[in-house]
């Protein structure tokens, strides 16, 4: 276990410190960056939760966002501190099947596989500002698809921000590309 850290913090480093590459997971040939150490250091966690927060405030320091998007399951995790800081609602992106009423849904391509996003219909109002927060930006799939969901349910993005992102993935390009203007937010690259 790291030691605890006290006094004055390099985020950056901090925050590597705490993301352990898993070689072969979940399948060969994939490296999965493990976030449950830093998720589990007060410090890194609180201190990525807070520079999330920090890029997505307005100029008087209140929060630009009506909703806050968590993609399932990580980004539930930094997503719902977000929100609340925010006075903002928590809107969770669901695996296929998870969720109980009417939902909007959306297949997307993942760096080893397809998967299925859906969101409740009723999740957001007409016009609602939306960020969207999740653990990492890979082939940019999972971002997407999250973004058409809310485009369907009648909202309005502004943002997604990640803890981490993979640039060899050009998975921003992909998102930025499918969603123009869309300000797109990474703590740390790889």
């Amino acid at each position: 276990m790291p030691a605890r850290v006290r006094g004055p913090v390099d985020l950056d480093a901090l925050l590597r410190s705490r993301i352990v590459d898993v070689p072969d997971f979940p399948l060969p040939g994939v490296v999965f960056k493990d976030i449950s150490p830093l998720l589990a250091d007060h410090v890194a966690f609180a201190g990525a939760v807070d520079a999330i927060i920090a890029h997505w405030r307005g100029p008087d320091g209140s929060g630009t966002v009506d909703k806050v998007v968590g993609v399932e399951a990580r980004g539930f995790i930094l997503a719902a501190p977000v929100a609340y800081h925010f006075g903002a609602g928590f809107v969770p992106v669901r695996k296929q099947g998870k969720l109980p009423l009417a939902t909007h849904e959306e297949e997307y391509d993942l760096e080893y596989g397809t998967n299925v996003l859906q969101v409740h219909q009723d999740a957001f109002e007409p016009g609602d500002r939306v960020l969207i927060v999740d653990d990492v930006l890979a082939t940019g799939g999972t971002a997407a698809a999250a973004a058409r969901l809310v485009a369907a349910a009648g909202a309005d993005l502004v943002g997604l921000s990640v803890l981490l992102e993979l640039e060899f993935l050009a998975g921003r390009q992909a998102f930025t590309v499918a969603q123009p203007g869309v300000d797109v937010h990474a703590l740390l690259t790889y």
